[in-house]
């Protein structure tokens, strides 16, 4: 971990133009933020509960670090205020510290930034590699989680590491039921944001409102029952490439007994890749789950032309043929959802609509609510 004094440099390449790096460039202490590093949520002077604490790379909290924060805030019911700056660690929320709550002081997600960058490939200081999981810069396994306006992010770039095969680089692994974020970015490459579950059994529920994600390849995965709600996707270009397609927005991969897995709605791709560079989705089936029957629905949502729109879907695996899982789209617009071979974009009738709602997803809890 280096200090959260240190500017990010060359990290802010981790694309050219509007992106993850130009977001991540946050060298200075932002001047509105020196008198009042924790806007309207209180001081450490002037604390808004006992079980809130303030954390700030420039030493005005509780705390300068979020893991040291996390470390301190045991039991459930603990809210973490973050002052702006840029804190260059990786995080972990076990499942025993329920009920947390996570704020961006400035209610602005470019300004707290929590960023690191290690792959699966990437090798461990103790031997071995991290693989997909341990290269989450923030892990939140506990229940009850929720964030607002902050950005989680994964700087790691194939192009400083051409040794390494590993490039999966997830910014948030979210496993914990009701977890919302609300406001937050997500930014990295490939597996930037992975909406899982703690067990194969576990079905968790999660809510992103008016976040926006950024990435390559499988970039949304995982197996939870997640709304997705005013979001904004993001694909990249890639210079690495010769042809397409570049990646895949969405990667599923739900399990055979949970009616519901992802859900778009009322949300848009944008693209900085030629048109038709990236598929809407493609079914993960993993080792571990080879039953898994991945659900996707992508409903009343813009779908720029960085999409293909003759075929939005493809395989991850011959053996698991999207065709033969749970994938369908409702009223979305824009040129990637215009319907040229209707075989490939198999839509819901208005009946089957009624029930690929946030409602039917989530069930008796309503995190929209909080917004």
């Amino acid at each position: 971990m280096s200090s959260p004094h240190l500017p990010l440099s060359r990290r802010g390449v981790l694309l050219a133009g509007a992106g993850a790096g130009a977001a991540l460039a946050l060298a200075a202490l932002p001047a509105h933020a020196t008198a009042r590093p924790f806007g309207r949520y209180g001081s450490p002077e002037r604390r808004r509960t006992p079980r809130t604490l303030y954390v700030d790379p420039y030493g005005r909290g509780d705390l300068t670090t979020v893991q040291a924060a996390v470390t301190a805030a045991t039991g459930s019911g603990w809210t973490l205020v973050l002052a702006p700056g840029v804190y260059r660690e990786t995080v972990a929320v076990d499942t025993t510290r329920t009920e947390a709550t996570w704020i961006g002081a400035t209610e602005n997600p470019r300004d707290v930034v929590i960023v690191y960058d290690n792959a699966a490939g990437t090798p461990k200081p103790g031997g071995g590699i991290y693989g997909t999981t341990g290269s989450a810069t923030t892990t939140v396994q506990a229940d009850g989680f929720t964030a607002r306006w902050i950005t989680f992010a994964n700087d790691w770039l194939r192009a400083d590491h051409p040794d390494i095969t590993g490039t999966q680089a997830v910014a948030l692994k979210v496993q914990g039921d009701r977890s919302a974020f609300h406001h937050c970015r997500f930014l990295g490459h490939q597996d930037t944001l992975y909406a899982d579950s703690t067990g194969l059994g576990v079905f968790a529920r999660q809510y992103f409102a008016h976040c926006y994600v950024e990435g390559d390849v499988d970039f949304v995965f995982g197996r939870a029952t997640a709304v997705y709600e005013g979001c904004h996707f993001r694909t990249l270009d890639r210079t690495d490439l010769a042809a397409a397609p570049y990646g895949f927005v969405l990667a599923p991969s739900t399990a055979n007994a949970n009616p519901y897995g992802y859900l778009v709605s009322r949300s848009r791709i944008s693209s900085a890749a030629p048109d038709a560079a990236y598929k809407l989705a493609r079914p993960w089936v993993p080792s571990s789950d080879i039953t898994a029957r991945p659900s996707l629905v992508v409903r009343d949502s813009w779908l720029g032309p960085g999409i293909d729109a003759v075929a939005p879907y493809t395989n991850m695996s011959d053996a698991f043929p999207w065709e033969s899982m749970r994938f369908a789209e409702y009223r979305d617009t824009g040129p990637g959802a215009a319907i040229t071979v209707p075989g490939n974009r198999p839509q819901l009738t208005p009946e089957q609509a009624e029930s690929a709602t946030r409602e039917a997803c989530l069930g008796d809890w309503t995190p929209w609510k909080e917004c």
